[in-house]
């Protein structure tokens, strides 16, 4: 297969979710190498994308609003058109992730001091 792409992608083995069509509904994936502007995701052959999706991957807090460019069997690219900036949050749920995770790192750090003074 001949490779398009203008910017390298790292290799990763991370699971994902692509939420599809109806809210709510989503597909299980993994997802097979990724950088700041797509991702190859492989799923299950049989599902049925629609040209855009948001893909999630918890492992990494992230998730991206993405267009499906190719599809051969089982296996999906997909860009991420609106990612100008590689800091740049993809949602704001990604920003709300980002705080929330900060907040948690806080209060485990004012525990441990609790746990100490004891």
């Amino acid at each position: 297969m001949l490779d398009r792409r203008q910017r390298a992608r790292n290799k990763v083995f991370f699971g994902g979710v692509a939420a599809i069509s109806k809210p709510g509904s989503t597909v299980d994936c993994v997802v097979r190498n990724i950088s700041e502007h797509g991702a190859c995701v492989e799923l299950d052959s049989a599902t049925k994308l629609p040209d855009e999706i948001s893909l999630a991957i918890p492992r990494k807090g992230r998730s991206f609003l993405s267009r499906m460019i190719w599809r051969h069997a089982n296996k999906v690219g997909l860009a991420f058109p609106n990612m100008a900036a590689p800091d740049a949050p993809a949602s704001d749920l990604d920003e709300r992730l980002r705080r929330s995770e900060q907040k948690k790192k806080q209060l485990q750090r004012r525990i441990r001091e609790l746990l100490e003074e004891a």
